[in-house]
């Protein structure tokens, strides 16, 4: 008779097996059930960035003739808004994903990490749609696709990294303080407007490049720029005023997830109790 060797490489390979078919299960459902009983389904999730967009093309580049000589300011506007938006959905989802799986954290067992992570993947498959759509859009306006293109799933990969990182920290604060929504609301407000989504890094007076150092999302969205729209953009480095500057954003978003994992994962044991 016959037996498997169970070492503990093989435990946790099967406990990241059973993590991930938890998580997929738990993003899923979220999806399906976020368009339950609608009739355009799915169509209202792209409606919202696109009038969002239409509002402000209409006010602030026909009216405002904000972006002039910018190539592909429309359709930069468009993808800089969508990626923003998944960084808020994942966020601020995250925050509460705890607080509203309450019921479910009291009656099951399973490592906590799959909530905040299903928000994240469930996001990712938001985005995926409509970066289609926006593609779409782009190849409309005359966007020709180059081999630079091929640099926006690091862009995507980059920026979710950043975002499940304050997400899992903003998850864990959220149980023991609610003062954290408020408090994050206006942030990522402020951060929407600190990050060049309504303009472009050029157009930052050169006294105020600096601040933009510590803005993974503004080098991010510089080098979405220049790979999908503009090869004469400024690259991320360049924008933020040198190569070696990049260390500090890189830092911020290592140091997010780093810190988001270290706080949720000391906060997990006591979760269901402080509920």
């Amino acid at each position: 008779m016959s037996s498997v060797a169970v070492t503990p490489a093989t435990d946790r390979l099967s406990d990241l097996r059973r993590f991930g078919a938890l998580t997929w299960v738990l993003a899923v459902t979220a999806w399906k059930l976020r368009f339950y009983g609608s009739a355009l389904g799915y169509l209202w999730s792209l409606a919202r960035p696109f009038m969002l967009f239409g509002v402000i093309y209409l006010v602030f580049v026909k009216f405002a003739n904000l972006g002039q000589g910018v190539l592909h300011f429309p359709v930069y506007i468009l993808f800089a808004m969508v990626l923003f938006q998944f960084f808020g959905e994942v966020t601020s989802g995250c925050l509460q994903s705890l607080v509203a799986r309450e019921g479910l954290l009291r009656k099951m067992r399973f490592p906590k990490l799959v909530i905040p992570m299903s928000v994240a993947l469930t996001a990712l498959f938001n985005l995926g749609m409509t970066l289609l759509a926006v593609i779409l859009f782009a190849l409309a306006s005359g966007v020709y696709p180059t081999w630079s293109w091929l640099q926006l799933p690091l862009i995507v990969a980059i920026l979710t990294v950043f975002a499940v990182g304050l997400g899992m920290l903003l998850s864990a604060l959220y149980v023991r303080y609610r003062d954290v929504q408020p408090i994050w609301e206006v942030a990522i407000q402020a951060l929407f407007y600190a990050s060049p989504i309504l303009y472009v890094t050029t157009l930052v007076p050169a006294s105020f490049q600096r601040a933009y150092v510590g803005n993974p999302i503004a080098a991010l969205f510089a080098q979405m720029r220049h790979a999908m729209l503009d090869p004469q953009a400024p690259t991320a480095w360049e924008a933020i005023g040198g190569a070696e500057r990049l260390l500090l954003p890189a830092a911020i978003v290592l140091g997010s997830f780093a810190l988001g994992w270290w706080v949720f994962k000391r906060e997990a044991p006591r979760i269901a109790e402080n509920l």
